[in-house]
């Protein structure tokens, strides 16, 4: 058995409040975003709210406007519902024109002016925008966190550059050269370093054709990433594939070297001096990284490493440039040009999840990858330490898989709701409510299983 789990339990107890606070802090905000999109558009149509609660269970604490909504907070903080009115519960899995008194459990029919104001009653269009509303909100709400992080903070842009290429890697086999810029995989255009690791990583064992720029020609080259299984300090394991290219702004510890093409050095002195006469060639470094080395193929640049004969300093002479800048170029945009890289950006984390997903269900990826709410939080809790910026930006994406997750074709999930809706439109109408219970049920099953499926991998991921 590892100690992981032990670590993880230590971890969690001395930071209770930052993984805690931070997980919940992050799922009530996008749960009460979720809901408020189905509530806002049901409220546009006309549509009565019964309640509007953030959690499941017996109610904790709330209140009621003046429209007779009652806000509240229910004792398991897993999620959320928007109650509409003529629904005899919070998923609309019974919604048969009837309805309660307050002091009653009794049902009665609907008058004719409660079912101007009921859900049940309204034309298709109507219940579908409703129901939609909640995870297209989800993708919106990314979105102005991703433009606002862009427009304040600026986002990194890394030119899409190998400045090194790591030896028998899928990128050494397939012939990619130190200064190589990949302008394409496939045909995904390649803007940034950013968007290579993407694509690279959502790939497994996969053929891929990369279109280069090399010495101002274009040329293409087949690589397969390699699978590499990666496993973070909590013991959760992930797949994502290898490339083998090293982007710019990267920095390798001179420590490190202990061989310039192919010749041994003593001292970093020796590794100095040999490198200084490579400046503007290629050449090949050879990099201990503890219990393994690496031989990298670089061109190495004068401009880029003036320290470079500067044997005593203090740690920013000790590192070595391999490209051709030494940080990412953050570009700030205006609020419209934010908003367009931040739909860009959600369409591609939304494409490469989808692709994840698919992985999964072909078997190119385990599906012990599937998180539960144990690796979220672990997640929320070291974003929330990383700072500011990072918690919004893991905000930003659970939001995304929150959204698309909601829009899968399961009774209780919206997107289940949109399927009968479908229905209901090419017969003419709704499915009965014996075939709506029975799927509801099924619904029920599906989701209880993947919840306990992804929690179970948290917890032997943890332990083993």
């Amino acid at each position: 058995m590892s100690s992981s789990i032990f670590d993880w339990i230590q971890l969690i107890a001395e930071n209770v409040w930052v993984y805690g606070g931070s997980f919940f802090l992050v799922l009530g905000i996008l749960v009460f975003v979720h809901e408020w999109g189905h509530y806002i558009v049901a409220r546009m149509n006309g549509i009565k709210i019964d309640s509007f609660s953030i959690g499941f269970g017996p109610e904790l604490f709330g209140i009621n406007d003046k429209n007779g909504t009652r806000w509240k907070f229910s004792l398991i903080p897993l999620g959320g519902y928007v109650k509409m009115f003529g629904d005899l519960d919070p998923a609309s899995a019974k919604n048969a024109g009837n309805t309660t008194e307050e002091d009653s459990d009794e049902l009665r029919p609907l008058t004719d002016d409660e079912k101007k104001v009921a859900f049940y009653s309204q034309s298709i269009p109507v219940r579908a925008a409703v129901v939609f509303a909640g995870p297209a909100i989800n993708f919106l709400f990314a979105m102005i966190i991703l433009a606002g992080i862009y427009s304040y903070y600026g986002q990194p842009v890394t030119p899409p550059m190998a400045s090194a290429v790591i030896e028998g890697s899928a990128a050494d086999k397939a012939g990619f050269m130190p200064h190589d810029t990949v302008v394409a995989i496939d045909d995904l255009k390649i803007r940034s370093f950013e968007d290579i690791r993407q694509a690279v990583m959502v790939g497994l064992d996969e053929a891929r054709v990369f279109t280069l720029i090399r010495n101002g020609e274009e040329i293409k080259l087949d690589a397969v990433p390699e699978k590499q299984i990666l496993e973070d300090r909590f013991g959760f394991k992930h797949s994502q594939g290898l490339l083998g290219i090293i982007g710019p702004g990267n920095g390798i510890n001179i420590d490190s070297v202990v061989a310039v093409n192919g010749a041994g050095v003593a001292s970093h002195v020796e590794a100095r001096e040999l490198m200084h006469k490579t400046m503007g060639k290629d050449a090949e470094l050879t990099i201990n990284k503890g219990e393994i080395t690496d031989t990298i193929r670089v061109h190495l640049l004068a401009e880029m490493n003036p320290n470079i004969l500067i044997y005593e300093g203090d740690d920013s002479t000790n590192v070595l440039f391999v490209g051709n800048t030494d940080r990412p170029e953050m570009i700030k945009y205006n609020l419209l040009e934010g908003l367009n890289a931040s739909a860009q950006e959600t369409l591609n984390i939304t494409l490469n999840t989808l692709y994840a997903l698919k992985q999964m269900v072909v078997g190119t990826r385990s599906a012990t990858e599937l998180g539960g709410i144990i690796r979220i939080g672990a997640i929320a809790g070291d974003m929330a330490q990383s700072g500011f910026l990072a918690l919004l930006s893991f905000t930003a994406l659970l939001s995304i898989n929150l959204g698309l997750i909601n829009l899968f074709p399961i009774p209780m999930l919206d997107g289940g709701h949109l399927v009968f809706y479908g229905v209901e439109a090419v017969k003419g109408s709704p499915l009965s409510e014996r075939m709506q219970e029975y799927a509801f049920r099924v619904g029920i099953v599906v989701l209880i299983g993947i919840m306990l499926f992804a929690n179970i991998n948290d917890i032997v991921q943890l332990i083993y």
